[in-house]
């Protein structure tokens, strides 16, 4: 399919309604970024993705958009609860894969001394790499009740504190989750793996808040010039992963049953209070649940490596949740469409929610700016704290990007990057880089992504976030 893209401002593009279509695309980008867009075949997955039956709005795409499993990583789709569809497609492999920001009482500059210290301990506390496990072995009990009750699990069984749950997107679980859904085969996947980072662009690091943008909101959400921050990047891992695999197979064939006609079979669906759309929202709110408890742990183990390193008592470190929030999930949310207030399911891929102030479901002490917006740029480069807008509920159904975005392929970078050379270029720049694979680190090296000041500026230009703050790399592991 050849896609005609029409200019509508500075940062959006439009992919006008034709053939199968059932409404316009939109793509936030601009014109540098725009032929990238086009060449890796994403504008013209923002087209399929408006053929997604019962469609609301337009189908849109992120600014940090990228070719993805049927939806383009970065794309944005909300569909009607009674008359629409739910699509793994739209969430991706890596179920609520998100963003957790952890704030200290400390300056970075007070404890610099103990940067290799901390990384090493970093590294030994967070099990990373492709198949990694952890300490946790779960029965399948238990992982039914991480499917029911996410972060709430993990803190009962003594991972952090009941507050973290406080400042986490939906107090850390969500109550659409069946603990039946996910197979056997999921179980098994995700029973010793929690607790741990995984591989690809997941990470754990040590930042800095180099600059401020917004003084009111960061000092609600407790951020100040050269304070201590940590970032966590991690998902549901294989278990998430196996519950997309096996609901793929069964939304191909609910796709046939129900008579859709898709221009990709990537696209595969099911009506979403069809026996088969509500058996996948089951399994995949349990995923999700997984995903958060699995931060809520890591968590926990960084606080320890942190006071055990600095010899410093937990009320003395003050390391509390900033926000955690997924941007690989289906919600259901209610939205205003054409002056009416509707439920909807929001496929956000790639993508973060960017709710405002007074939303019902910002946490209570973010009430006053709205809720913190988690956008991670490269290990190399530095990373976004912004909040959420009015604006982005009227244009995106209260939706911003994720981060940097890539611009090369895994296989690409790997043929441009030497993974000890660029441990050895970072650790010039003051940055500590641990991970098990040289591999991995070359597939995941600051040029494979986007210039992340653009893709935020995109998004500020265009209402979806507002920027609060900078933070820049100090240690890092990556898996």
């Amino acid at each position: 399919m050849t896609v005609h893209l029409e200019k509508i401002d500075e940062v959006r593009f439009r992919v006008p309604k034709t053939g199968g279509m059932r409404t316009d695309g939109v793509v936030y980008t601009t014109e540098n970024m725009i032929q990238k867009v086009i060449q890796e075949k994403a504008a013209e997955q923002v087209a399929n993705m408006a053929c997604l039956p019962g469609i609301v709005g337009s189908s849109m795409a992120m600014p940090d958009v990228h070719w993805g499993y049927g939806f383009p990583i970065g794309g944005v789709a909300a569909t009607s609860v009674k008359e629409g569809v739910i699509s793994p497609g739209g969430v991706g492999f890596d179920v609520s894969c998100g963003i957790r920001l952890l704030k200290t009482n400390l300056l970075l500059k007070d404890f610099e001394t103990q940067q290799e210290k901390l990384v090493d301990a970093l590294f030994q506390s967070v099990p990373s790499g492709i198949g990694s496990t952890g300490r946790i072995h779960l029965s399948k009990r238990e992982m039914h009740k991480v499917f029911e009750q996410g972060a709430k699990w993990a803190v009962s069984n003594g991972y952090g504190e009941s507050e973290d749950l406080e400042t986490c997107e939906d107090g850390g679980f969500l109550d659409t989750a069946d603990p039946d859904a996910p197979s056997d085969k999921a179980v098994l996947r995700g029973k010793d793996q929690l607790g741990t980072l995984g591989s690809g662009n997941h990470f754990l690091e040590i930042q800095r808040v180099e600059e401020i943008f917004d003084q009111a909101a960061a000092n609600v959400f407790g951020l100040f010039l050269g304070q201590a921050v940590v970032m966590l990047h991690t998902g549901s891992r294989g278990c998430g992963y196996q519950i997309c695999e096996d609901f793929v197979r069964l939304m191909q064939s609910a796709s046939q049953k129900y008579g859709f006609s898709l221009p990709d079979r990537q696209l595969c669906c099911a009506p979403f209070l069809s026996p088969e759309g509500q058996k996948y929202f089951g399994a995949m709110s349990s995923a999700a649940n997984y995903a958060r408890a699995n931060r809520q742990v890591m968590t926990h183990w960084v606080r320890e490596s942190f006071m055990h390193v600095l010899g410093m008592s937990p009320n003395d470190l003050g390391m509390g949740v900033v926000y955690d929030v997924c941007h690989n999930i289906a919600k259901l949310e209610e939205h205003e469409v054409k002056g009416k207030r509707e439920k909807l399911v929001v496929h956000r891929k790639g993508a973060t929610r960017s709710f405002p102030a007074g939303h019902s479901e910002v946490p209570d002490v973010y009430q006053s700016v709205g809720q913190p917006v988690l956008l991670p740029g490269t290990m190399g480069t530095g990373s976004y704290v912004c909040v959420g807008t009015a604006q982005a509920m009227k244009q995106t159904f209260g939706t911003t990007c994720h981060g940097a975005g890539r611009v090369l392929s895994r296989k690409a970078a790997m043929k441009q990057v030497n993974g000890r050379d660029l441990q050895a270029q970072l650790k010039h720049k003051g940055i500590l880089v641990r991970s098990v694979s040289y591999k991995g680190l070359a597939e995941e090296a600051p040029q494979a992504y986007k210039d992340v000041d653009d893709v935020v500026a995109v998004c500020e230009s265009a209402g979806l976030s507002k920027r609060v703050a900078r933070l820049v790399p100090w240690a890092v592991v990556k898996g």
